[in-house]
């Protein structure tokens, strides 16, 4: 059976840019997936993805011309049903052997084979392996069907009366194994070996492809298009580099930013523009985000991050005189760098706390009140918090005051993403302290995996407190997140709690926290302080799984629900000593057993010991052992040396082990029996003062 490589490629109108990554992705793997389920690709195989902002292609390597044929055994019927009590085949084992093309003469070849609590008759046969056209028919259906389209369009055929749905209209489809057409057909075309080189630059049209193996070179060289995104990424970061080198500058670090660049430019060339110096006493968030949003150009900075009056452009021709396209460009950003001029000044005419009082008329949600209530509860918040650590309440309440004020102004009202950014430059601007420009600018960190904490402890407790309003606040009415929905980004906001009471080590119990968030609402809302406590811990149990601590280790740790989460990192790393201890795994057990044991013990255990109705030398060693270790364990708790505290417990192995061995803790004598519960709740409170070893247990 002969192998040659495959090339298909769908030849369509400009593809959504943000999404041509992610559709040449599932074209080529959906597509050689098929190829793979009907026998037509190798284990040998490999797929190359192509895609351009005008087409979607996949090159397979080692595709079959016919599938090999392969041995199937159909179920027929049941013996009872298929064959007469002579062994005859009945009228219905005729009429089932003619549908799949077989007759009486098979009948022999016939297998029985229990089938449930009956026999039931097989057929043993060879499928005919399908021929190329079919299963790459297949294929392309499953790919053209499978691909991630957020919004189809439909459009007419050229007959004026058929109309398809896709997500751009296609003109032209390729198939190509080794040389040969294979005839298919999808969105009204009929596959061929002619292709579209670039729209305004190929030196041939159209590329008449020799094979499936000459299919990027001839669109580099004769279409002017560089037809992997792979590959025309690399050039633009190439380039970037070189033309930014060259200045002694530096792009601007942006991955979504390339990714669409790359989906809408089939050759790109890089070239160098300019703006007005002025246009630099703008807060360079502002400058930069125009750029980079409405114009897709890569902004240039200095040694010290420090932003240019250059930029870079990422041009889809490559003319002799670059001038126009430099010139064109330079004039097509100044008005947006204007509009950002425009807005900073007029912004700068009316003070943060002049524009506080608006925020009574914006709505932060229907039940929930205007962002001017909000502001006040974030306040509340926040001087609990400022009290609880010893910081300055009055700094504190004032970045509160002025930290969403912001929203009202144009800046802001024109590029949302500088929310916060912008208050702490108007902050300044006003004559605000250092601490409270900055947690006016910081409120909203972290808002990102791996985005930078607040900088100071101002920052810290108003970022804090706004995010405990808006989680005690939603959850109060009832709008948690569920499945893969979460809009208003209450796991984002709850991984910021946790990061910075853990990252910033502030002792602050997390149910006062909660409970005195809920407080600030009054009765606008249903404290579900636990429903929300809940999602905290599940949420720190990921972070911490995620950072290399098992299950069963977090569990132990989390299961106790530790007030205070500036010690669960410690916490963890003690488990995870004790857990490698030798002793470790018996005294586990053991804890398991114990629970086991108080669980159904009869009324409440006591925590109490009578060290004169000891009586078996086992439980007298465990007892003296339990206050030896307690000497060691407890002080070390205290001092929040968890390492420590766990470690000792490895002394109580030896008379754990001997008082199971030779003790029966339920006795007659109800005193005993009482007593020595009660050593053994003593024994569970000693071992699971750091963390529920129990869990710990396989």
């Amino acid at each position: 059976m002969s192998h040659k490589n495959l090339l298909v490629e769908l030849f369509v109108e400009e593809l959504p840019p943000k999404d041509l990554k992610r559709f040449g992705e599932s074209f080529s793997a959906t597509l050689f997936a098929g190829l793979k389920a009907r026998g037509l690709a190798t284990d040998h195989s490999a797929v190359t993805a192509y895609a351009t902002p005008r087409r979607l292609a996949a090159h397979v390597s080692a595709v079959r011309a016919q599938a090999d044929d392969r041995a199937v055994s159909l179920k027929l019927m049941p013996v009872s049903v298929g064959l007469t009590p002579d062994g005859q085949a009945t009228p219905a084992l005729l009429k089932k052997l003619a549908s799949v093309g077989a007759d009486a003469s098979v009948l022999p070849q016939l297998k029985r084979q229990p089938d449930g609590k009956a026999e039931a008759l097989f057929y043993d046969s060879l499928v005919k392996g399908p021929m190329l056209a079919e299963g790459l028919q297949q294929a392309l259906d499953e790919a053209l069907a499978g691909l991630p389209i957020r919004k189809v369009m439909q459009y007419q055929l050229a007959d004026g009366w058929s109309s398809v749905n896709f997500v751009r209209p296609a003109h032209g489809l390729v198939a190509l194994h080794g040389a040969d057409v294979v005839p298919l057909q999808a969105l009204g075309l009929t596959s061929g070996r002619e292709t579209r080189g670039h729209r305004f630059e190929a030196a041939v049209e159209p590329v008449v492809l020799l094979d499936a193996d000459h299919y990027a070179r001839q669109l580099e060289e004769q279409g002017a298009v560089i037809a992997s995104f792979a590959a025309r990424h690399a050039e633009i970061v190439r380039q970037l580099d070189h033309a930014a080198k060259q200045q002694g500058l530096q792009p601007i670090d942006d991955a979504a930013l390339l990714d669409e660049v790359t989906a809408l430019v089939e050759r790109p060339n890089v070239l160098l523009c300019r703006f007005e110096p002025e246009f630099l006493d703008v807060p360079q968030e502002c400058l930069i985000l125009t750029m980079k949003a409405n114009q897709k150009y890569f902004p240039l900075l200095d040694a010290a991050g420090k932003l240019t009056n250059q930029f870079l452009v990422v041009s889809n021709i490559r003319p002799a005189d670059a001038s126009r396209v430099t010139g064109g460009n330079e004039r097509v950003v100044r008005p947006r760098l204007a509009d950002a001029k425009f807005f900073f000044d007029q912004d700068r005419k009316k003070s943060l706390a002049d524009r506080v009082g608006g925020l009574d008329k914006v709505v932060y949600h229907g039940k929930l009140g205007s962002q001017g209530e909000r502001v006040q509860r974030v306040r509340a918040i926040a001087a609990g918090i400022a009290k609880q650590v010893g910081a300055d309440a009055v700094q504190a309440d004032r970045a509160a005051l002025l930290a969403k004020a912001d929203l009202l102004t144009d800046m802001v009202g024109e590029f949302p993403e500088l929310q916060g950014i912008m208050g702490g430059y108007y902050a300044r601007h006003d004559g605000e302290t250092n601490d409270v420009a900055l947690a006016v600018e910081d409120h909203y960190k972290p808002r990102f995996a791996g985005d930078e904490l607040p900088r100071g402890q101002v920052g810290e407790i108003v970022a804090l407190a706004d995010k405990l309003e808006t989680l005690v606040g939603l959850f109060g009415i009832g709008q948690l997140p569920t499945g893969d929905k979460d809009p208003f980004a209450l796991r984002r906001h709850a991984l910021g709690v946790i990061r910075l009471l853990t990252e910033r080590q502030l002792a602050l119990p997390l149910d006062t926290l909660l409970h005195d968030a809920a407080q600030a609402f009054g009765d606008r809302i249903t404290d579900a302080s636990a429903a929300l406590s809940d999602f905290i811990y599940e949420r720190l149990a990921g972070v911490l799984r995620e950072q290399g601590a098992t299950a069963q280790q977090v569990d132990a740790v989390l299961s106790l629900r530790p007030k205070e989460l500036d010690d669960v990192g410690k916490k963890l790393a003690a488990v995870r000593a004790f857990a490698a201890l030798p002793e470790s795994e018996s005294l586990a057990a053991a804890n398991k057993r114990v629970s086991n044991i108080l669980k159904k013990a009869d009324g409440e255990v006591i925590e109490q010991v009578d060290a004169a109705l000891l009586a078996d030398p086992a439980e007298k060693a465990l007892h003296a052992a339990l206050v030896d270790i307690e000497r060691i364990a407890r002080p070390a708790f205290d001092r929040r040396d968890f390492t420590a505290s766990l470690q000792a417990l490895a002394a109580l192995k030896a008379p754990v082990d001997a008082f199971f061995d030779q003790v029966m803790v339920n006795a007659d004598d109800p005193k005993i029996r009482a007593n020595r519960l009660g050593l053994l709740a003593t024994l569970r409170s000693a071992m699971n003062r750091v963390a529920d070893l129990s869990r710990l247990a396989a």
